[in-house]
């Protein structure tokens, strides 16, 4: 059978359905709020207002209530709770926090933001996450911190990540934007941390348009996260310096049309991870055996929740380039398939090391060199350059017959990789 791209007919005939999350009951709750003509009801300074209205905090209790933790704190971003979470920890200027390459830039911007040097550790080639071997090689006497991003749906190694924290007396924080709703053991992902949380951002498994919501058992940075999110400096009371670390506030609040829809769309989580891991298990048996392809890992001890269909080539087995794989791919209409990620260890930010102003502002403050660049993440500059494809499984509805097709595009291009070659 002619590929595609060589003129033949594609494998699958029609585009997929685009994922829709939004339905009547969101309609519904954001009408409502709009009825009381209460779109917000935080004020920037002490008083019953200050952890906002009704819907924001009904939505953290059930968000608390739904994780298992002690407090849930919403944002107006998952930036937003990215930022709040590095400066609640009390982290210093010139300070150091590990975290991985593969993810969006704010978590490594979070860091800088607060005037931290972020320090790229690499990743494991089979889940994508931080490779706790390599964190533990970067610990230095200004680490302050790990950040784990838990990438494409499954939790990092948080038992290795841990250990290492308690061992060089780290706070230990995730980027659980892509997980939410998976678990480790028996908790969810983004609970295992000090500080953890959620995207609400509107491709994720859940949202509100924008959003995140922070989670976290300890009280203290509950508090934190709360002033930092709401001009802090208006509302602080100590005086000690340890409390007034950090304490510049912003405006990162939610609003109470976003909190009633992420109130709704929460109760659809747990329907949706079993759909993108109904349709994971049904490629896991279709794509088994081709040649030089990988499919993902599932830790053991945890679930996977697929934001992305995480594959791996062999294309030195194959004798083909990656890119002619995804071209061929994408002719036979296989949607949202791309290869490579983010490198965040190689933008011109950190290559340069040019942030805040023109003279090197915070590196100026490292006590250690600080090495960027080509050659420090191998692992994950490899994957990215030739390797890695992905399908994002939120991009569509991937219904049973959906995936058959995909299986079906995927086999006819193995069956055809001399036509590539050629």
């Amino acid at each position: 059978m002619t590929l595609a791209i060589n003129g033949g007919m594609p494998a699958i005939p029609r585009l997929l359905e685009p994922f829709r999350s939004m339905g009547e009951e969101e309609v519904e709750a954001a009408a409502k709020v709009v009825r009381t003509g209460v779109l917000s009801a935080f004020i920037g300074a002490p008083g019953e207002f200050f952890l906002g209205g009704p819907e924001v905090r009904a939505f953290e209790k059930k968000a608390a209530d739904y994780f298992g933790v002690r407090h849930a704190i919403t944002v107006n971003s998952w930036t937003s709770g990215l930022i709040a979470a590095v400066g609640a920890i009390g982290i210093e200027p010139g300070d150091e926090i590990i975290t991985t390459p593969w993810t969006m830039s704010a978590t490594a911007m979070a860091i800088l933001h607060w005037n931290a040097i972020p320090i790229f550790a690499d990743i494991d080639r089979r889940t994508f996450n931080l490779d706790p071997a390599s964190v533990e090689k970067l610990i230095g006497p200004n680490t302050r911190a790990i950040m784990a991003a838990d990438i494409f749906g499954q939790s990092a190694d948080m038992t290795a990540l841990r250990r290492i924290a308690d061992k060089h007396g780290c706070k230990l924080l995730t980027d659980t934007a892509q997980a939410p709703g998976s678990t480790t053991g028996n908790r969810f992902t983004g609970t295992l941390a000090d500080i953890g949380g959620f995207s609400l951002n509107y491709h994720k498994h859940i949202h509100c348009g924008e959003g995140g919501v922070l989670v976290t058992d300890d009280d203290r940075m509950a508090e934190r996260l709360q002033l930092i999110r709401n001009h802090a400096e208006s509302v602080i009371k100590s005086d000690a310096p340890a409390d007034l670390a950090n304490m510049i506030g912003y405006n990162f609040r939610m609003g109470e049309i976003e909190a009633a829809i992420a109130s709704v769309q929460l109760d659809k989580l747990e329907s949706r991870v079993r759909s993108r891991q109904r349709a994971a298990r049904q490629l896991d048996a279709g794509l088994s055996g081709l040649k030089g392809l990988t499919l993902p890992l599932v830790e053991p001890d945890g679930t996977h929740v697929y934001y992305v269909y995480g594959m791996e080539l062999d294309v030195d087995a194959l004798g083909i380039t990656r890119q002619k794989v995804i071209d061929a791919l994408r002719a036979e209409g296989v949607p949202a398939i791309f290869g490579g990620y983010q490198n965040l260890h190689l933008l011109p930010i950190f290559t340069q090391k040019i942030a805040y102003g023109t003279r090197g502002f915070p590196w100026t403050l490292a006590q250690r060199e600080i090495v960027y660049g080509q050659g420090t993440c191998p692992v994950a500059e490899e994957l990215h350059d030739k390797t890695f494809v992905g399908i994002n499984l939120c991009a569509c509805e991937y219904h049973a017959e959906d995936i058959e097709l995909i299986v079906a595009a995927f086999r006819k291009v193995w069956s055809n990789l001399e036509a590539l070659r050629g």
